[in-house]
């Protein structure tokens, strides 16, 4: 028997494959939702959303990027979710409850960056994301986010400054990290 990959037994499969795709991408696609949302219980009821989404509209995916194809359908559905929801300000994301859904465990953000970060819009936290912490490129954002690679360098640049201008105002952008030494002109 031939082995495919992924992206297309899941296109042409059934159950088994759907099994495969929540394993592969369920705690990131969690990781995802929860940055978008700011709440890891609408974060957990959007994935499961998604995910049935995707199964039920399988035969219309190509086979091509699966990853790219999850995360379109994430974020179109988490910001349709805020809509109909009419957030402005959305939970602290320090609070989410859940370690492993966390969208920074592994890193070493401080409570006030994850203030600042939830001051940002959805879109903005989207992109700021799936750029920083993913280290997804231009071209696979453009696949997701449908806008141009030009258009996303744009608005990740905006973003940045905005989260930058958050920072500022916390006094914690622009700080010399305290290393115990001076530094001398070379």
């Amino acid at each position: 028997m031939q082995e495919t990959n992924l992206d297309q037994r899941f296109a042409q499969g059934g159950d088994p494959e759907l099994e495969e795709v929540v394993d592969a991408y369920g705690e990131k696609l969690l990781r995802y939702a929860t940055s978008i949302l700011g709440s890891y219980q609408d974060a957990e009821d959007m994935v499961q959303q998604v995910f049935l989404i995707a199964h039920q509209k399988r035969s219309s995916f190509d086979g091509g990027n699966l990853s790219a194809w999850l995360y379109k359908i994430t974020y179109r559905h988490c910001l349709n979710h805020l809509k109909k929801r009419k957030f402005l300000f959305f939970a602290d994301l320090g609070n989410v409850g859940d370690e492993a859904v966390d969208p920074f465990a592994d890193s070493d953000l401080t409570e006030g960056i994850r203030d600042a970060w939830g001051q940002l819009s959805p879109k903005e936290r989207s992109l700021l994301y799936c750029r920083i912490l993913n280290e997804q490129s231009y071209d696979e954002l453009s696949q997701v986010l449908g806008r141009s690679p030009a258009a996303l360098r744009k608005q990740y640049e905006r973003a940045k400054k905005k989260l930058a201008s958050h920072l500022n105002t916390q006094g914690i952008y622009g700080k010399e990290p305290e290393h115990g030494y001076e530094q001398k002109p070379i």
